[in-house]
């Protein structure tokens, strides 16, 4: 299990439109996040390299 330091704890980002497409595989990406000042779950626009394009890729619980 990872360490927990302070507020930080770590995340699995997952890409939206990969869901929606039917392609098989997944996008993932593992980081961290700061949870006092991000609260709500974290959007960010990251690769996908099945799509070969940047797409919204949003936490996991």
């Amino acid at each position: 299990m990872a360490k927990k330091k302070g507020n930080r704890i770590p995340i699995i980002l997952e890409c939206t439109e990969h869901k929606a497409s039917g392609l098989p595989g997944m996008s993932r990406y593992h980081t961290q996040k700061n949870r006092k000042n991000v609260p709500n779950r974290l959007e960010l626009k990251k690769y996908n390299p099945i799509l070969k394009r940047y797409t919204i890729h949003r936490e996991v619980k």
